[in-house]
């Protein structure tokens, strides 16, 4: 697979979603979790995706429960949390790993594509960001340290 688009995820609600109905559109794919020190960066995120959906960025959360336990509901949980703690109107992916041998195709595939500090492809931690440009190469990784608002020098040069 060469490009993002390639790739497909469940939603929340279990719907397979095939990235291809984004061709041509900036990602900013993230692994999210609701109990994590870096959780109040949902409302950085739903902020970029308020300001730039309209010129074509397309948001996706990921949720992960592989660091620190720190995503332990199921969909309906997720879902309630992201209405009524940190309300997001991005898509929410169906709970995923990200790392080892049941990491979801397009992380593993993200992470190949570009690797982290010292050339480490493993994800550190939750809220780990990707940018994504038009043509579904990855063109940034950014850590769970960057706030999303950090972010939009990158987003603006890919719209």
């Amino acid at each position: 697979m060469s490009t993002a688009y390639d790739f497909s995820f469940r939603d929340l609600a279990g719907q397979p979603q095939a990235l291809e109905q984004f061709r041509g559109q900036p990602l900013l794919l993230v692994n999210v979790a609701s109990r994590c020190g870096f959780t109040p960066q949902y409302t950085g995120l739903e902020q970029l995706w308020q300001d730039y959906r309209g010129r074509g960025l397309q948001v996706i959360g990921f949720p992960c429960n592989q660091f620190g336990g720190q995503e332990p509901g199921d969909a309906e949980q997720i879902r309630q949390f992201c209405s009524l703690d940190y309300p997001v109107s991005f898509p929410l992916s169906e709970k995923i790993e990200v790392n080892g041998p049941g990491a979801h195709p397009l992380w593993a595939w993200l992470a190949q594509e570009k690797r982290g500090l010292l050339g480490s492809a493993r994800i550190k931690w939750n809220f780990s960001k990707f940018l994504v440009d038009r043509q579904g190469r990855v063109v940034g990784r950014h850590a769970p340290t960057t706030k999303p608002e950090q972010l939009r020098g990158a987003i603006d040069a890919l719209l």
